[in-house]
């Protein structure tokens, strides 16, 4: 019986102080394990910043006039109007229209030097695409799927990571649109989200000019709505309340926009701009892709995702969504600068409805047994996925990643001995030998050379030595132009274009027709020859 008594003897439980103490170590654990998107983030940010593939950000010799304005803007304590770096249109009116994030640039740039130019761009850029999968998520896309799609847009986006200001216009992109769209998904009747629109119009007509997508998706929206009003007679008053107020908060944004140094002649300016067939056609990023690029195939695999998520959908999309997945499809065929911003609306709109498709194809008695199970795992995995997701918020590691970042740029991008971080602009990309030559012997210019490195020369030469030419397209116009690819490409009065311009000094890459055939040109001398540029001077009259 004593035997018998040992096993009936009921379990020990738990203690309220042993039950709070796992308590605690589970919320410790929740808090010190990262989620996906805290990993994304670290990530991102390490990846766009540190070691060689920061150098990438620095591509785009725009940067370095950026920077200058933005210094010149604090030197001076006032917006640029008159453009101070180019002899060609020295004196002339310039819509300096980003002037805000040149003065941020410039900021930091004084504080951290190129570390921190790109170290911020990592940041913007690697919690812009950790907002597009948060809201994907939100949204109701399943983990991976969203992965999967976020990846691509990734990769189609990369052809634009570059430390520039249209790094910010992605990120107002996408808060504009989360913003929109909640409004329009949630009760109607609540629609103080709106009310945010014209404040960061405010802030997006001063930093990029994409604040003009803003306006193309309350077009969007506003067309939905529209259709829904005169397809859908059971809600048509409420839809109609709904246009009325999203037509004022149009209304709203648009004067907001109108609030920037310029007035409404930036609107005609960046018309007159966008609307110039020459400039359109001739600069690169204005151009539809081409598919032979990763990037570009990266976009075309997304756009047939896409259709599929469509075609296989089980509930109907509302018209504004298809109004805005059409938006994004031709927006990125019609330009290769647009692919960023197209991707993105695309992995908000299609992962929620192929992540649909896939949990009611793992019930589909129609499809092959092994075909269910596989979705059927993809859709159970993605649940568990997205449980430990809203559990994890080791956050801590983010903010610890980043103040490290921080404090590297800071200490000239070293944490200890290690060099973490080492930006600076590739002297295989850039004519940085020849330009040392250029400050050492004081040549004062004015320098013709190719528009993608005016921006660099500003930056290294400014204010001693003048550009005659840099990637400005928009203050140069299409005439200047067209006279410029003459001499790039030597064509038929390419030397009365140099005679007419008074063009005394030119720097060229190495192998350009234009270099080749200055070699052999008398009146013309060599100065300065590296892997990267040459540099000739006229040396009669």
């Amino acid at each position: 019986m004593r035997a018998n008594a040992l096993h009936l003897k009921p379990p020990q439980t738990q203690t309220h102080s042993q039950t709070a103490a796992a308590s605690g170590i589970s919320r410790w654990f929740q808090h010190l394990v990262p989620s996906v998107a805290d990993l994304l983030f670290v990530a991102l940010l390490l990846g766009l910043s540190c070691g060689a593939l920061g150098r990438i950000l620095l591509r785009d010799g725009g940067t370095g006039w950026h920077i200058r304005n933005g210094q010149l803007m604090l030197q001076t304590h006032s917006i640029t109007r008159i453009d101070p770096f180019s002899a060609t249109m020295n004196g002339q009116p310039w819509y300096a229209w980003e002037w805000l994030y040149d003065l941020l640039i410039a900021a930091i740039h004084h504080v951290m030097g190129l570390n921190g130019v790109v170290f911020y761009t990592a940041a913007v850029m690697a919690a812009t695409f950790v907002l597009v999968f948060h809201l994907a998520l939100r949204r109701g896309g399943s983990l991976p799927i969203t992965l999967f799609v976020l990846v691509l847009s990734l990769g189609a986006s990369a052809i634009h990571f570059l430390a520039r200001p249209h790094v910010v216009s992605w990120l107002f992109t996408v808060i504009w649109f989360e913003l929109l769209d909640s409004a329009s998904e949630a009760d109607r009747e609540d629609d103080r989200r709106l009310l945010f629109l014209p404040a960061l119009m405010l802030l997006w007509v001063n930093l990029h000019g994409g604040f003009l997508l803003g306006f193309a998706l309350l077009g969007v929206y506003l067309i939905g709505g529209a259709i829904q009003y005169f397809t859908d007679r059971e809600q048509r008053e409420e839809v109609r309340s709904w246009l009325k107020r999203l037509g004022l908060v149009s209304l709203l944004s648009l004067l907001a926009s109108f609030i920037n140094p310029y007035g409404y002649k930036l609107h005609l300016h960046i018309y007159r701009y966008l609307s110039d067939r020459f400039l359109m056609d001739s600069v690169t990023e204005f151009r539809s892709p081409d598919f032979h690029s990763v990037a570009q195939q990266c976009f075309a695999v997304l756009l047939l995702v896409a259709i599929a998520a469509l075609a296989s959908a089980r509930r109907k999309p509302t018209p504004t969504q298809l109004l805005v997945i059409l938006l994004a499809a031709y927006s990125g065929l019609f330009a290769v600068r647009n692919l960023p911003v197209s991707s993105m609306l695309l992995v908000l709109t299609i992962a929620p409805l192929l992540s649909e498709t896939v949990a009611a194809a793992g019930e589909n008695v129609g499809i092959a047994p092994w075909l269910r199970a596989l979705l059927t795992r993809l859709h159970g995995f993605g649940i568990r996925m997205e449980k430990l997701e809203m559990r994890f918020q080791g956050h801590a590691w983010l903010v610890l990643v980043f103040i490290f970042g921080l404090w590297a740029c800071m200490h000239g991008g070293r944490l200890g001995s290690t060099q973490w971080i080492n930006a600076y602009f590739d002297g295989k990309q850039f004519p940085v030998e020849a330009a040392e030559v250029i400050a050492d012997q004081n040549i004062t210019g004015p320098i013709f050379c190719p528009d993608q490195w005016g921006g660099y020369l500003i930056y290294r030469l400014y204010p001693r030595t003048k550009v005659l030419v840099d990637d400005r397209h928009d203050l140069y116009g299409d005439q200047f132009f067209k006279d410029y690819l003459k001499v790039v490409f030597v064509q038929p009065e390419w030397g009365k274009v140099l005679d007419e311009k008074h063009v005394n000094w030119i720097l060229m890459q190495k192998d350009s027709s234009l270099g080749t055939i200055l070699g052999q040109t008398s009146g013309w001398k060599l100065i300065h020859e590296d892997g990267t540029a040459v540099l000739f001077h006229r040396e009669g009259p």
